[in-house]
């Protein structure tokens, strides 16, 4: 079943006082996202990945063609959806529980209820004992699980990551890799989840839509399938096939991204 449906999805910005024709960010773009999947967005910088999941989240409108949660039209955001961004996005005034009941104020959920529901969500991604904590006093891959147990606190029935792992270092993101897929398996959320690492893609993806470069489009939606996610999944022969069936899919597009921005450099020199 459809959980999101994006459909001849065009988008294009103006681009101010510079007497240029509009900008195409995405054009034509037709996806679907089943209920309860994890999907993962892979593409070349400038191709519109963020655009495309803004335009899910509605924090934009697409310029031509339609986006739909369970076949209604998105018109706006909703909190049918949690958004988890690169930067942690938390409130450095508030500690790790009261960031957590943020969304949970917004939807008038009483005192009692917000912090049993804070205090459940915290310990969901690790983080019981930490409930006092202030941002500062966190390290990145803590504000992150933070700001992922915000975006679920308040029940979204998706939950969309603009790469949030990107900052972290290797050992911390790898592990948070690992966190995710159990908070995800637990919970039956519909994720979307965007990066620019391959191995990442293939590692939390249950499909991986490769988009081309600028205008973006969806070049190829992969399947993957791995016989069980126990021990090492990135030793398994089959996550290297993957890996590399993706790498070839991108292996133009990431070229075509690059000619494109020398080009932009150029006309601007």
């Amino acid at each position: 079943m459809s959980k999101i449906g994006i459909r001849s999805v065009t988008k294009t910005f103006q681009v101010r006082d510079s007497g240029e024709p509009p900008f195409t960010a995405l054009s034509g773009v037709d996806l679907e996202v089943r209920e309860g999947e994890f999907l993962t967005l892979v593409g070349p910088s400038g191709c519109g990945k963020s655009t495309l999941l803004d335009l899910v989240a509605g924090l934009t409108h697409p310029t031509a063609g339609e986006i739909l949660i369970d076949g209604a039209p998105v018109t706006g955001p909703g909190l049918d959806r949690g958004i988890v961004f690169q930067q942690y996005a938390l409130f450095p005034w508030r500690t790790a529980q009261a960031n957590v009941e943020f969304g949970l104020e917004a939807k008038a959920v009483p005192r009692k209820e917000r912090a049993h529901r804070a205090r459940d969500h915290l310990a969901l991604v690790g983080l019981s004992g930490f409930e006092d904590r202030y941002p500062h006093e966190l390290s990145g891959g803590m504000r992150q699980r933070v700001a992922i147990a915000r975006s679920l606190a308040f029940d979204p029935d998706v939950l969309l990551m603009d790469e949030p792992f990107a900052a972290l270092d290797a050992q911390t993101r790898e592990s948070l890799q690992e966190e995710l897929v159990r908070v995800w398996q637990h919970t039956g959320k519909t994720v979307v989840f965007i990066t620019h690492g391959i191995d990442e893609a293939v590692y939390l993806g249950q499909r991986i839509a490769v988009m081309t470069s600028r205008p973006g489009r969806i070049k190829e939606v992969v399947e993957v399938a791995f016989d069980s996610r126990e021990g090492d999944l990135r030793a398994d022969p089959v996550f290297g096939e993957y890996r590399h069936h993706v790498w070839k899919l991108l292996r133009d597009e990431v070229a075509a991204a690059q000619i494109q921005e020398r080009t932009v450099v150029t006309s601007h020199g």
